[in-house]
């Protein structure tokens, strides 16, 4: 009831007519600046973190709390409509919408992101407001080894239960963690698969990997099929910015379920999203496999879209109350954040809410604010995102690949990320036309570094004993998960084959 108290301070703070209109503005520059690809939720933060030097920090903090939640939505759109995500965290959600959005389903796609992203996070920052204590508690319970299988059940999720095939899914795997290993190694100091390359000692961006195979790779898709289609213009993206009846019953379970799965992960620091949007993708894929007329990877299915939307938005609900009661940044926009905090001389963890509690439970009103508002002016807007699917294909790709270019080289400057960006966009094709699954490439990238770190941290903790990465309930617990989902995986294929033949 105390939570509630101080809750109620903070919407009284938040709720003032010069607040609402941080919240609004914050809102929609971080929609704006996520909607460029190659910049993305973290970048929206940390372009804006100059635009608050000269407020005071409450009034700084309630527009942040609008570019955090807008930027997440930004990413979304550009995935829906241009098949490239303005961030990782957004690719789960992009294989179905995007296919939606060629289906003549745009509105609808945005119309479901947008709902589950207030969904996510709603649920979300209420748990945060009223079990803080214990969400931080919980993400102390992690180690090393709990860290680590995570990352496994991550890996096996992408690329044995939910690409078709586990031959093509695991070569996909194997594909992203060679990208991955290219670099210092940190343990060690040694260079792998760098060629003498001064640029790639630090590896190859995410970034990079992330455009190259998802934008540059389906426009040169695209270029390569141009002599067999007839279209001069995407497929009419027009039409209603809200759901159906059918429609919105068929997302709300997804929804959901993606809430509930993206919830847990936003207390530990995995590195963001990826993990809890990539399992709720696989979720609802192997849910949508048992119907009678399976909807994912053909035409797109609304609960590939409405999974992993509210679970990245949960996860970023969850994140921030990890910021303030440990202080700790479970992902990129996180950390960004907890650069804002210091730079007005704060410092995230228990102590905050003690020491500027009215700053805290006026930031955590306005989530739920910036929620709401960022609903009320995405949702009208739905059907004018839509109209890029009207412009001709060679001019809609043609700007694709100039926003790829220039949203790559802005971020380091460096020739050798547009060398790489051809390279990866060249092999997005191949793996295109050889019908093989990028989710796997991708996950491998982002969680590639981390499960190698938590692998080497487990065994130095444990002196060498392999049996580290089974001890305690918690490791059991996730392993255990998994081999629940391979096993009614395996068995719901066998089942199919079986109906088929």
């Amino acid at each position: 009831m105390e939570s509630l108290g101080h809750l109620a301070d903070g919407f009284g703070t938040a709720l003032t007519p010069i607040n609402i209109l941080w919240v609004f503005l914050g809102a929609l520059m971080g929609t704006a600046v996520g909607v460029l690809p190659g910049l993305g939720s973290a970048m929206a933060v940390a372009l804006l973190l100059p635009v608050t030097f000269t407020l005071d920090p409450t009034a700084a903090f309630i527009m942040f709390a609008g570019v955090y939640y807008g930027g997440l939505f930004g990413d979304s759109i550009t995935g829906i409509l241009l098949n490239t995500p303005g961030n990782s965290t957004a690719i789960a959600g992009t294989f179905e919408g995007h296919k939606m959005a060629l289906n003549g389903r745009a509105p609808q796609a945005l119309a479901t992101s947008a709902i589950g992203a207030f969904t996510g996070g709603l649920l979300a920052t209420t748990l945060v407001a009223l079990f803080s204590p214990f969400l931080a508690e919980a993400a102390t319970s992690f180690g090393p080894a709990e860290f680590f299988a995570l990352t496994v059940v991550a890996f096996i999720a992408t690329a044995a239960i939910v690409a078709d095939s586990v031959i093509k899914g695991m070569t996909a795997l194997g594909i992203g963690l060679g990208i991955a290993m290219v670099g210092i190694d940190t343990q060690s100091g040694a260079l792998r698969f760098t060629a003498g390359v001064p640029e790639l000692f630090d590896g190859i961006s995410v970034l990079v990997v992330t455009v190259g195979l998802l934008a540059l790779g389906e426009v040169l898709y695209i270029a390569s099929r141009r002599r067999h289609s007839d279209n001069t213009s995407l497929i009419n993206g027009t039409g209603r910015p809200f759901l159906s009846r059918a429609e919105f019953r068929e997302a709300l379970p997804a929804w959901l379920r993606g809430t509930a799965i993206g919830v847990p992960f936003g207390a530990i620091p995995v590195g963001g999203a990826e993990i809890p949007t990539f399992l709720s993708y696989g979720v609802e894929r192997n849910l949508d496999s048992k119907q009678p007329e399976p909807q994912f990877g053909k035409q797109g299915a609304i609960r590939g879209v409405a999974g992993p939307e509210s679970a990245g938005n949960a996860t970023a609900g969850t994140a921030m109350g990890a910021l303030l009661t440990l202080g700790l940044p479970t992902s990129a926009t996180a950390a960004i954040m907890l650069a804002a905090f210091q730079q007005y001389g704060l410092q995230p963890g228990p102590l905050l809410f003690d020491r500027a509690g009215d700053l805290v439970w006026a930031l955590i009103a306005s989530l739920f604010i910036g929620l709401v508002v960022l609903l009320i002016l995405n949702l009208p807007f739905a059907p004018l995102w839509a109209q890029l699917l009207r412009v001709p294909k060679p001019y809609l790709y043609a700007g694709i690949t100039t926003f790829a270019v220039l949203g790559t080289y802005a971020a380091a400057s460096s020739l050798i990320d547009l060398a790489l960006l051809v390279a990866i966009g060249l092999l997005g094709f191949l793996m295109r036309r050889h019908d093989i699954p990028l989710a796997p490439v991708l996950i491998a990238v982002i969680l590639g570094p981390l499960a190698e770190t938590e692998m080497r941290r487990t065994l130095a903790i444990s002196e060498g004993s392999y049996a580290a990465f089974f001890d305690g309930p918690i490791v059991l617990i996730i392993y255990g998960v998994m081999l629940v989902g391979i096993a009614v995986a395996v068995f719901t294929r066998i089942r199919n084959r079986g109906a088929a033949a």
